[in-house]
Protein backbone atom coordinates (compact mmCIF):
# COMPACT_ATOMS: atom_id res chain seq x y z
CA UNK A 1 0.00 0.00 0.00
CA UNK A 2 1.61 3.28 -1.08
CA UNK A 3 0.37 5.12 1.99
CA UNK A 4 2.78 3.24 4.25
CA UNK A 5 5.72 4.65 2.27
CA UNK A 6 4.25 8.14 2.32
CA UNK A 7 3.74 7.98 6.09
CA UNK A 8 7.38 7.01 6.58
CA UNK A 9 8.41 9.97 4.46
CA UNK A 10 6.33 12.33 6.57
CA UNK A 11 7.85 10.83 9.69
CA UNK A 12 11.31 11.61 8.38
CA UNK A 13 10.39 15.22 7.64
CA UNK A 14 9.77 14.98 3.89
CA UNK A 15 7.42 17.33 2.06
CA UNK A 16 4.42 15.82 0.26
CA UNK A 17 2.59 17.46 -2.64
CA UNK A 18 -1.19 17.24 -2.59
CA UNK A 19 -3.27 17.81 -5.70
CA UNK A 20 -5.40 20.85 -6.51
CA UNK A 21 -9.16 21.29 -6.81
CA UNK A 22 -11.36 18.52 -8.15
CA UNK A 23 -14.93 19.87 -8.06
CA UNK A 24 -14.13 23.34 -9.34
CA UNK A 25 -11.78 21.88 -11.92
CA UNK A 26 -14.63 19.77 -13.30
CA UNK A 27 -16.65 22.98 -13.65
CA UNK A 28 -13.71 24.82 -15.20
CA UNK A 29 -13.47 22.08 -17.83
CA UNK A 30 -17.13 22.43 -18.77
CA UNK A 31 -18.92 19.91 -16.55
CA UNK A 32 -22.31 21.14 -15.32
CA UNK A 33 -22.75 21.46 -11.56
CA UNK A 34 -25.89 20.13 -9.88
CA UNK A 35 -28.12 22.77 -8.24
CA UNK A 36 -28.45 20.71 -5.04
CA UNK A 37 -25.31 18.57 -4.92
CA UNK A 38 -22.73 20.80 -6.66
CA UNK A 39 -20.10 18.43 -8.13
CA UNK A 40 -21.42 15.41 -6.24
CA UNK A 41 -23.13 13.62 -9.12
CA UNK A 42 -20.62 14.59 -11.81
CA UNK A 43 -18.64 11.38 -11.37
CA UNK A 44 -21.45 9.35 -12.97
CA UNK A 45 -21.21 10.73 -16.50
CA UNK A 46 -17.79 12.38 -16.55
CA UNK A 47 -15.38 9.56 -15.77
CA UNK A 48 -12.99 10.46 -18.58
CA UNK A 49 -12.73 14.13 -17.57
CA UNK A 50 -12.37 13.25 -13.90
CA UNK A 51 -9.56 10.78 -14.57
CA UNK A 52 -7.85 13.35 -16.80
CA UNK A 53 -7.92 15.88 -13.95
CA UNK A 54 -6.31 13.42 -11.56
CA UNK A 55 -3.73 12.40 -14.19
CA UNK A 56 -2.87 16.03 -14.90
CA UNK A 57 -2.11 16.60 -11.22
CA UNK A 58 0.04 13.47 -11.07
CA UNK A 59 1.93 14.62 -14.17
CA UNK A 60 3.07 17.85 -12.47
CA UNK A 61 4.09 16.20 -9.20
CA UNK A 62 1.06 15.52 -7.01
CA UNK A 63 1.72 12.59 -4.71
CA UNK A 64 -1.80 12.43 -3.27
CA UNK A 65 -4.91 12.74 -5.45
CA UNK A 66 -8.38 13.28 -3.99
CA UNK A 67 -11.49 11.52 -5.25
CA UNK A 68 -14.55 13.63 -6.06
CA UNK A 69 -16.47 12.63 -2.92
CA UNK A 70 -16.77 15.87 -0.92
CA UNK A 71 -20.50 16.20 -1.69
CA UNK A 72 -21.55 12.55 -2.03
CA UNK A 73 -23.05 11.55 1.31
CA UNK A 74 -26.63 10.27 1.28
CA UNK A 75 -28.01 13.40 2.98
CA UNK A 76 -26.63 15.61 0.19
CA UNK A 77 -27.31 13.32 -2.77
CA UNK A 78 -30.91 12.70 -1.67
CA UNK A 79 -31.65 16.40 -2.07
CA UNK A 80 -30.58 16.12 -5.71
CA UNK A 81 -32.68 13.01 -6.30
CA UNK A 82 -29.75 10.60 -6.18
CA UNK A 83 -30.24 9.10 -2.73
CA UNK A 84 -30.56 5.60 -4.20
CA UNK A 85 -27.22 5.89 -6.02
CA UNK A 86 -24.90 6.72 -3.12
CA UNK A 87 -22.70 3.68 -3.50
CA UNK A 88 -22.55 3.93 -7.30
CA UNK A 89 -21.52 7.60 -7.21
CA UNK A 90 -18.87 7.17 -4.53
CA UNK A 91 -17.42 4.11 -6.21
CA UNK A 92 -17.29 5.90 -9.56
CA UNK A 93 -15.34 8.76 -8.02
CA UNK A 94 -12.76 6.53 -6.34
CA UNK A 95 -12.42 4.35 -9.42
CA UNK A 96 -11.68 7.41 -11.58
CA UNK A 97 -8.78 8.31 -9.28
CA UNK A 98 -7.49 4.74 -9.18
CA UNK A 99 -7.67 4.58 -12.98
CA UNK A 100 -5.71 7.82 -13.31
CA UNK A 101 -2.97 6.45 -11.09
CA UNK A 102 -2.77 3.27 -13.14
CA UNK A 103 -2.72 5.08 -16.50
CA UNK A 104 -0.08 7.49 -15.20
CA UNK A 105 2.21 4.61 -14.25
CA UNK A 106 2.67 6.08 -10.77
CA UNK A 107 1.90 3.30 -8.27
CA UNK A 108 3.43 5.35 -5.45
CA UNK A 109 0.66 7.97 -5.66
CA UNK A 110 -1.87 7.74 -2.82
CA UNK A 111 -5.58 7.84 -3.64
CA UNK A 112 -7.47 9.78 -0.97
CA UNK A 113 -11.19 10.25 -0.55
CA UNK A 114 -12.74 13.48 0.64
CA UNK A 115 -15.23 13.22 3.50
CA UNK A 116 -17.12 16.31 4.64
CA UNK A 117 -19.80 17.02 7.23
CA UNK A 118 -22.00 18.89 4.75
CA UNK A 119 -25.72 18.17 5.07
CA UNK A 120 -26.78 20.61 2.36
CA UNK A 121 -24.97 22.81 -0.15
CA UNK A 122 -27.49 25.35 -1.43
CA UNK A 123 -26.76 28.37 0.74
CA UNK A 124 -30.03 30.09 -0.16
CA UNK A 125 -32.37 27.23 0.72
CA UNK A 126 -32.07 24.76 3.56
CA UNK A 127 -33.71 21.38 2.94
CA UNK A 128 -37.13 20.87 4.47
CA UNK A 129 -36.89 19.09 6.76
CA UNK A 130 -33.24 19.44 7.67
CA UNK A 131 -31.48 16.09 8.19
CA UNK A 132 -31.27 15.27 11.86
CA UNK A 133 -27.89 14.87 13.51
CA UNK A 134 -28.59 11.13 13.73
CA UNK A 135 -29.34 10.93 10.01
CA UNK A 136 -26.20 12.89 9.25
CA UNK A 137 -24.03 10.65 11.41
CA UNK A 138 -25.48 7.55 9.75
CA UNK A 139 -24.77 9.03 6.33
CA UNK A 140 -21.16 9.85 7.25
CA UNK A 141 -20.54 6.28 8.44
CA UNK A 142 -22.20 4.84 5.34
CA UNK A 143 -20.12 6.95 2.99
CA UNK A 144 -16.86 6.28 4.81
CA UNK A 145 -17.48 2.53 4.55
CA UNK A 146 -18.21 2.78 0.83
CA UNK A 147 -15.03 4.79 0.24
CA UNK A 148 -12.91 2.18 1.96
CA UNK A 149 -14.56 -0.68 0.08
CA UNK A 150 -14.05 1.17 -3.23
CA UNK A 151 -10.28 1.29 -2.68
CA UNK A 152 -9.54 4.66 -1.08
CA UNK A 153 -6.29 4.56 0.88
CA UNK A 154 -6.67 7.73 2.95
CA UNK A 155 -9.60 9.76 4.28
CA UNK A 156 -9.30 13.53 3.97
CA UNK A 157 -11.65 15.21 6.41
CA UNK A 158 -12.35 18.42 4.54
CA UNK A 159 -13.92 21.68 5.67
CA UNK A 160 -14.17 20.80 9.34
CA UNK A 161 -15.93 23.82 10.81
CA UNK A 162 -19.23 22.77 12.43
CA UNK A 163 -18.74 22.09 16.17
CA UNK A 164 -21.56 19.54 16.41
CA UNK A 165 -20.78 17.59 13.24
CA UNK A 166 -16.98 17.38 13.42
CA UNK A 167 -16.99 14.63 16.09
CA UNK A 168 -19.48 12.55 14.08
CA UNK A 169 -17.62 12.67 10.78
CA UNK A 170 -14.30 12.11 12.56
CA UNK A 171 -15.74 9.02 14.22
CA UNK A 172 -16.95 7.76 10.85
CA UNK A 173 -13.52 8.21 9.29
CA UNK A 174 -11.67 6.56 12.17
CA UNK A 175 -14.09 3.61 12.15
CA UNK A 176 -12.82 2.61 8.69
CA UNK A 177 -9.34 1.92 10.01
CA UNK A 178 -7.92 3.99 7.14
CA UNK A 179 -5.40 6.75 7.84
CA UNK A 180 -7.07 10.13 8.38
CA UNK A 181 -5.96 13.72 7.72
CA UNK A 182 -7.94 16.51 9.38
CA UNK A 183 -8.48 19.73 7.41
CA UNK A 184 -10.26 22.56 9.17
CA UNK A 185 -11.52 25.70 7.45
CA UNK A 186 -11.30 29.23 8.81
CA UNK A 187 -12.28 32.79 8.07
CA UNK A 188 -11.24 36.15 9.41
CA UNK A 189 -13.58 38.11 11.66
CA UNK A 190 -13.52 41.66 12.97
CA UNK A 191 -10.04 42.83 13.84
CA UNK A 192 -8.49 39.79 12.19
CA UNK A 193 -9.93 37.39 14.76
CA UNK A 194 -9.75 33.79 13.54
CA UNK A 195 -13.16 32.17 13.26
CA UNK A 196 -14.54 28.87 12.09
CA UNK A 197 -15.63 28.95 8.44
CA UNK A 198 -19.19 28.49 9.73
CA UNK A 199 -21.10 31.59 8.62
CA UNK A 200 -24.32 31.24 10.64
CA UNK A 201 -22.59 32.42 13.82
CA UNK A 202 -19.20 33.67 14.97
CA UNK A 203 -17.60 30.48 16.25
CA UNK A 204 -14.06 31.05 17.54
CA UNK A 205 -11.64 28.85 15.61
CA UNK A 206 -10.34 27.61 18.95
CA UNK A 207 -13.57 25.65 19.35
CA UNK A 208 -12.80 23.64 16.22
CA UNK A 209 -9.15 23.21 17.14
CA UNK A 210 -10.25 21.55 20.39
CA UNK A 211 -11.81 18.82 18.24
CA UNK A 212 -8.51 17.86 16.58
CA UNK A 213 -7.59 14.59 18.30
CA UNK A 214 -4.18 14.31 19.87
CA UNK A 215 -3.75 10.84 18.39
CA UNK A 216 -5.37 8.63 15.78
CA UNK A 217 -4.87 10.99 12.83
CA UNK A 218 -1.73 11.34 10.75
CA UNK A 219 -1.90 15.03 9.74
CA UNK A 220 -3.89 18.17 10.48
CA UNK A 221 -4.04 21.62 9.04
CA UNK A 222 -5.85 24.41 7.23
CA UNK A 223 -7.68 23.99 3.93
CA UNK A 224 -10.36 25.77 1.90
CA UNK A 225 -9.35 29.02 3.56
CA UNK A 226 -7.65 32.14 2.28
CA UNK A 227 -3.89 31.95 1.84
CA UNK A 228 -3.57 35.20 3.80
CA UNK A 229 -4.81 33.62 7.03
CA UNK A 230 -3.58 30.06 6.59
CA UNK A 231 -0.20 30.70 8.19
CA UNK A 232 -1.78 32.09 11.35
CA UNK A 233 -4.14 29.12 11.49
CA UNK A 234 -1.25 26.68 11.15
CA UNK A 235 0.56 28.39 14.00
CA UNK A 236 -2.47 27.85 16.23
CA UNK A 237 -2.87 24.21 15.16
CA UNK A 238 0.76 23.52 15.96
CA UNK A 239 0.10 24.43 19.59
CA UNK A 240 -2.30 21.48 19.82
CA UNK A 241 -1.17 18.99 17.19
CA UNK A 242 2.42 17.77 16.94
CA UNK A 243 2.18 15.68 13.78
CA UNK A 244 2.61 16.74 10.13
CA UNK A 245 0.84 19.97 9.16
CA UNK A 246 -1.05 20.38 5.90
CA UNK A 247 -2.01 23.54 4.01
CA UNK A 248 -4.11 23.81 0.87
CA UNK A 249 -6.00 27.09 0.41
CA UNK A 250 -8.83 28.05 -1.89
CA UNK A 251 -9.20 31.15 -4.05
CA UNK A 252 -12.27 32.74 -5.61
CA UNK A 253 -15.74 32.27 -4.13
CA UNK A 254 -18.74 29.97 -4.25
CA UNK A 255 -22.33 30.81 -5.18
CA UNK A 256 -24.28 27.59 -5.41
CA UNK A 257 -23.96 25.71 -7.65
CA UNK A 258 -20.85 27.25 -9.20
CA UNK A 259 -17.43 28.48 -8.23
CA UNK A 260 -16.51 31.97 -9.36
CA UNK A 261 -12.92 32.19 -10.53
CA UNK A 262 -12.53 35.90 -9.77
CA UNK A 263 -9.27 37.25 -8.36
CA UNK A 264 -7.79 33.76 -8.07
CA UNK A 265 -4.37 34.01 -6.49
CA UNK A 266 -1.51 33.97 -9.01
CA UNK A 267 0.64 30.82 -8.81
CA UNK A 268 3.78 32.91 -8.27
CA UNK A 269 2.20 34.68 -5.29
CA UNK A 270 0.97 31.41 -3.83
CA UNK A 271 4.48 30.02 -4.18
CA UNK A 272 5.61 32.63 -1.67
CA UNK A 273 2.95 31.53 0.80
CA UNK A 274 3.96 27.90 0.32
CA UNK A 275 7.54 28.80 1.15
CA UNK A 276 6.47 30.57 4.33
CA UNK A 277 4.37 27.60 5.43
CA UNK A 278 7.18 25.15 4.71
CA UNK A 279 9.64 27.27 6.64
CA UNK A 280 7.23 27.19 9.56
CA UNK A 281 6.84 23.45 9.60
CA UNK A 282 4.15 22.50 7.06
CA UNK A 283 4.86 19.23 5.25
CA UNK A 284 1.81 18.74 3.00
CA UNK A 285 0.91 21.45 0.49
CA UNK A 286 -1.53 21.68 -2.38
CA UNK A 287 -4.68 23.51 -3.45
CA UNK A 288 -8.42 23.50 -2.87
CA UNK A 289 -11.34 25.14 -4.72
CA UNK A 290 -10.38 27.43 -7.57
CA UNK A 291 -6.76 26.25 -7.73
CA UNK A 292 -5.35 24.41 -10.72
CA UNK A 293 -2.45 22.45 -12.14
CA UNK A 294 -0.46 25.69 -12.31
CA UNK A 295 -0.85 26.15 -8.55
CA UNK A 296 0.33 22.59 -7.91
CA UNK A 297 3.37 23.39 -10.04
CA UNK A 298 3.96 26.34 -7.70
CA UNK A 299 3.82 23.96 -4.73
CA UNK A 300 6.46 21.76 -6.37
CA UNK A 301 8.69 24.78 -7.01
CA UNK A 302 8.30 25.91 -3.41
CA UNK A 303 9.24 22.46 -2.16
CA UNK A 304 12.34 22.40 -4.35
CA UNK A 305 13.39 25.89 -3.29
CA UNK A 306 12.88 25.03 0.36
CA UNK A 307 14.90 21.84 0.11
CA UNK A 308 17.70 23.48 -1.85
CA UNK A 309 18.00 26.18 0.83
CA UNK A 310 18.44 23.64 3.62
Amino acid sequence: MPYATLKKRLGSGDIVILDGATGTELQRRGVAMDPAAWCGVASLDNQKTLSEIHADYIAVGAEVITANTFATSRVVLAQAGYGDRVEEINRAAVEAALRAREVSGSPEVVVAASLSHMVYLASDREPDPMPSEEEAAEAFHEQAGILKAAGAELILLEMMYHPARVPEVLAAALATGLPVWFGLSARSGAGGRLLSYYDQAEVPLAEIMKLIPGSGIDAAGCMHSGAEISGAVLSQIRKRFKGPLLAYPDSGYFEMPEWHFHDVIAPARLEGFYLDWLENGAQIIGGCCGLTVEHVKAAVRARDRHQNAM
